[in-house]
């Protein structure tokens, strides 16, 4: 069994499940209309709010350290504590994501988020500082929680996933954005200008989602196979992938996302993928101020841009799946993943800089994958689904982000390095499952 992008319905033997409408009844935005780009650019603006205030401190952790008298591994604890907080609430999140509708979470989730930013820079010590970024975390998880749900829920079945797509790809960019800000603006006022500007960037970003989001008549609300709108039963399918328990109420949801035959090897591949990235972007900015390079905090901001590769990764994801399946795309995203590590080990800034392409590229195309894998494979409990795929991510980005800045604090860069490769190892070993999904 296997799952289309086309369609973004399950497949058995090549064959797809079929719905019990033809697909030209569907009134959902295909790619190319009005509705479509605005709803594609509002939830882009929304992945550009949230993850330029969630990375905002990652490029001055340095400083953060300095500021506070503090090692690596306790200045990473705001990148760590802030992702930690966004895994903690994804499902309770999707919970209320359920009950009040997608979009209302997804705006709610952005305003806490932006009022916790403008208090961030005014911490005079580390553990406010740790506190407002763990609380700030935990705001910003109703966006991951909810957004592919409902891309998958408003907008037709056959460009689904390119919509997806597009707004992973919004992770990078609010990602990369959010860090050369926050890089340039703490080389002029130290880090409280770091994160304030982000913070401005994130109400611009809640500004466009607000305004420019679609409204419809109605939200579609899940049925009672949970994750699915009432009335199109998953993105038109009346059947469940084969395995797909059946879902009552949020506990049969919960039940169907824990338990759906594939879904805990994807849940793995955020969990490890994740963490191993996370070490090297945490300690980027400590490597590439300290000897050999002895860079400034906004030159050392500039290999940010090395981002870009992961927005390529994450659109062209969608279409490489359609062509050659999804454990052939993840599988040699991994490959090309711990590629990019191995070069990590150089002294020359721009072999560091090929290889850390090489590594987003690879880790984002692997992300997109997975991510629209389980959201085309949890037709019952999709939003739950997506919110546990969500609390591993981050729960990879809080766990071994910090792990690999201890390693760091003891053996130094080529320690961590080691340890993220590590992780992609246990990654492919977990994604073997995902060859043949019994």
């Amino acid at each position: 069994m296997h799952w289309t992008y086309e369609t973004g319905l399950p497949s058995v033997d090549g064959m797809t499940l079929t719905s019990a409408s033809p697909p030209d009844h569907d009134t959902r935005p295909r790619a190319g209309s009005g509705a479509y780009r605005r709803t594609v650019v509002a939830l882009v603006a929304a992945a550009v709010a949230t993850f330029a205030q969630l990375w905002s401190v990652q490029p001055i952790l340095p400083a953060i350290a300095e500021g506070f008298g503090a090692s690596a591994s306790q200045a990473a604890l705001s990148v760590s504590l802030a992702t930690g907080g966004l895994a903690g609430f994804t499902l309770v999140w999707s919970g209320a994501a359920d009950r009040f509708g997608r979009a209302r979470v997804i705006g709610a989730s952005l305003l806490a988020a932006t009022v916790l930013g403008c208090l961030t820079p005014f911490a005079a010590e580390l553990w406010p500082l740790l506190a407002l970024r763990a609380l700030q975390g935990a705001a910003l998880g109703g966006v991951p929680a909810a957004a592919v749900a409902y891309l998958s829920e408003e907008i037709h079945p056959a460009d689904a996933a390119r919509a997806t797509g597009l707004y992973i790809a919004g992770n990078p960019l609010g990602g990369m954005g959010g860090r050369l800000l926050a890089g340039f603006a703490a080389d002029l006022g130290g880090w409280q200008w770091g994160i304030a500007a982000n913070t401005l960037l994130a109400l611009a970003a809640l500004a466009v989602f607000a305004l420019v989001l679609p409204r419809r008549p109605r939200e579609p609300r899940p049925s009672a196979a949970g994750g699915a709108p009432a009335g199109t039963a998953a993105a038109g399918s009346t059947a469940s992938p084969p395995g797909a328990p059946a879902a009552a109420g949020m506990g049969g949801r919960l039940r169907a996302a824990l338990t759906t035959r594939g879904l805990p090897a994807l849940y793995a591949q955020a969990l490890l993928l994740m963490g191993a990235f996370m070490t090297v972007y945490n300690l980027l900015g400590f490597r590439l101020t300290a000897e050999p390079f002895g860079l400034s905090q906004a030159a050392a901001s500039l290999l940010f841009l090395s981002y870009t590769a992961g927005m390529l990764g994450s659109a062209v994801a969608g279409a490489a799946t359609a062509r050659w399946g999804g454990y052939a795309v993840l599988t040699t995203a991994t490959a090309l993943m711990a590629a990019g590590l191995g070069g990590m080990f150089t002294t020359a800034l721009p072999g560091l800089l090929a290889a850390l392409l090489v590594m987003t590229f690879g880790f984002f195309c692997a992300h997109a994958t997975a991510s629209a894998w389980v959201g085309a494979r949890a037709v019952a409990g999709r939003a739950q689904a997506m919110a546990v795929y969500t609390l591993a991510y981050y729960l990879g980005s809080s766990l071994f982000g910090w792990l690999g800045g201890l390693v760091y604090d003891t053996v130094g860069w080529g320690g961590a390095v080691v340890f993220a490769l590590g992780l992609c190892a246990a990654a492919a070993l977990a994604g073997l499952r995902l060859r043949r999904p019994e």
